[in-house]
């Protein structure tokens, strides 16, 4: 038998597979498919403070290996993610909760992981300063080292929750980012957000997209997420849950080689619903083709 158990910062995931926020609902959705209980973890739908509709549509376009979304963070708000969402998610999932926050202020991030802090049922806060598609919050804490680590500050002043950060690729040095992260309490670090794209409409010639430029994502950012949880591996300390094109086993294996403890499953669900149940059902087949007995024993094996 093979152990496919992974842990991060105390909190035992069966196995380190993981659909990504924004592309798995609140979870509860895909237990009508497929039993989720076979799922690492899973983190739920960005939430704000106040209820967000989003962005206009058209918010979705179709790329070679992959898409680009401007969703614009469409939720519910904290509180009712709080007293309706996470309650229906835990009354069919028994594995961990991973509750993912956005804000357009260190205040609204403070206030959120100060509320969900309080929630039984959440293991993991998962802080989102690398959103692309919305004005004047998201990505713009994330795009220097000063503003990630006040942001971090700010939610570990609030939290006794694991915290880990998600960093946005758009930027020149995400190392420097990812160490500022550390340094203001980060208990990990999350890896990466969707890269930017644009696609045009040859008939209307104009952009796809009614907000123009968007996150690109998918299997085709794969080698780019892999780069930058290798580099950010050999910077920090702390666990990495590496993001960004993963659609098999076999990425899975690869991105925790790179430095990977957990790794999260995005746009691959909008492809194929089942692919978060594939990839777990496949893992240990492709742990004995390589000779993998542990996986805990790949973390960064890359880097020996």
């Amino acid at each position: 038998m093979v152990n496919t158990r992974v842990n991060l910062c105390g909190v035992e995931l069966k196995n380190p597979v993981v659909p990504a926020s924004g592309t798995f609902g609140f979870g509860y959705e895909f237990n009508d498919i497929y039993d989720i209980n076979v799922l690492g973890g899973i983190s739920i739908k960005g939430t704000t403070k106040d209820a967000r509709f989003g962005n206009p549509t058209p918010r979705i376009a179709e790329c070679t290996s992959g898409l680009i979304n401007s969703i614009g963070l469409q939720n519910p708000g904290i509180e009712k993610v709080i007293n309706e969402e996470i309650p229906k998610l835990r009354s069919v999932y028994n594995n961990v909760i991973i509750s993912n926050i956005s804000g357009f202020s260190i205040d609204e991030y403070k206030y959120c992981c100060e509320k969900i802090n309080a929630v039984k049922d959440v293991d993991i806060i998962e802080v989102n300063i690398s959103c692309p598609n919305v004005h004047n919050g998201g990505m713009s804490f994330g795009t220097s080292p000063e503003n990630a680590q006040a942001v971090t500050k700010a939610v570990k002043s609030v939290t006794d929750k694991p915290v880990f950060i998600k960093l946005t690729p758009n930027v020149t040095d995400i190392v420097s980012i990812a160490k500022a992260c550390e340094e203001g309490g980060a208990d990990g670090i999350s890896l990466i957000n969707t890269s930017q794209g644009l696609r045009i409409d040859l008939n209307k010639r104009r952009p796809v997209i009614a907000n123009k430029i968007g996150g690109f994502s998918g299997r085709a950012i794969f080698p780019i997420a892999l780069k930058m949880v290798y580099q950010v591996y050999e910077a920090v300390k702390i666990p990495i849950i590496g993001i960004g094109g993963v659609a098999t086993a076999e990425d899975v294996i690869e991105m925790m080689m790179a430095g990977a403890t957990a790794v999260q499953v995005g746009a691959e669900n909008l492809v194929n619903p089942y692919a978060c149940r594939d990839i777990v059902n496949n893992l240990p087949r492709v742990m004995q083709k390589y000779k993998i007995n542990d996986l805990n024993e790949i973390i960064g094996e890359a880097h020996k």
